[in-house]
């Protein structure tokens, strides 16, 4: 029997220990594997129509998540940061330079900002000048909108889990697989419309298969999403930090 070289058996011991080391910290089967979905959730090998049905299904079930990043609609572009569920959300939203924050509880959507917002909706004082009176009273608070208000619809879209999602995760023309990459950590596989040009969606090889980051088609936008299942709590404000209008906002 030849015997090992001293050398080569440090070697040998060193290698093994490193092995040992990338199988204990990321799940993998092995470090000999050239298989790039070798310990995960077997999405990746699948084609992309049903990456994209399985993608869907998760955020659909999902309790809540956590969704940043900007969207361009309507020619307006649109900073987002919002922690969603069924029930409700929470988060700022910023748009042309003006940033107020959201919170909708069940059916009661409350939007707070600063004086300057509230001098009209899109930050501009009217050709009739500012009511300060008004702005001032709402400066700091946090406003219920009536649900009969314009802006109702308008900003509770922002609050609601299955509409922005529904709107969002949906990638335009012909799907396929744009390999394998990496999200914030996460081993992911990202499907295309169009070679790109119809978006991308990075979805999690690594558990549950929720789609991570969004390009959207025609540059309208990059979203990531996070903090899937993660529950959060919703309260309404308390009776003093709140400006209730009535039927109708101001600014309407």
């Amino acid at each position: 029997m030849t015997a090992i070289p001293q050398g080569r058996t440090r070697r040998m011991g060193l290698l093994g220990a490193m092995c040992a080391l990338v199988v204990t910290g990321t799940g993998l089967t092995g470090c000999s594997s050239d298989d790039p979905d070798a310990g995960t959730n077997g999405v990746g090998k699948l084609p992309a129509d049903q990456i994209q049905t399985k993608t869907r299904a998760a955020a659909d079930a999902a309790d809540a998540v956590r969704l940043s990043g900007t969207v361009v609609t309507s020619g307006r572009t649109y900073k987002l940061d919002m922690r969603l569920k069924a029930d409700g959300g929470t988060g700022s939203v910023t748009a042309e330079g003006a940033t107020f924050r959201l919170l909708r509880v069940g059916k009661k959507l409350f939007l707070k900002a600063d004086a300057e917002f509230w001098t009209h909706e899109d930050g501009k004082a009217d050709d009739q000048g500012t009511d300060t009176a008004a702005a001032d009273k709402l400066d700091g608070k946090f406003v219920k909108v009536p649900q009969g208000d314009p802006s109702y619809k308008k900003f509770s879209g922002f609050t609601d889990k299955d509409v922005l999602l529904a709107g969002l995760l949906t990638l335009h023309g012909d799907l396929a697989t744009d390999g394998h990459h990496e999200q914030s950590g996460t081993r992911t596989i990202r499907i295309t419309g169009d070679d790109g040009s119809g978006g991308t969606l990075d979805v999690s090889l690594e558990g549950t298969p929720y789609p991570l980051r969004l390009e959207r088609a025609g540059g309208a936008g990059t979203l990531t999403f996070s903090g899937w299942g993660k529950s959060f709590e919703l309260t309404a404000p308390a009776k003093g930090e709140t400006v209730d209008y009535g039927k109708q906002l101001p600014t309407s």
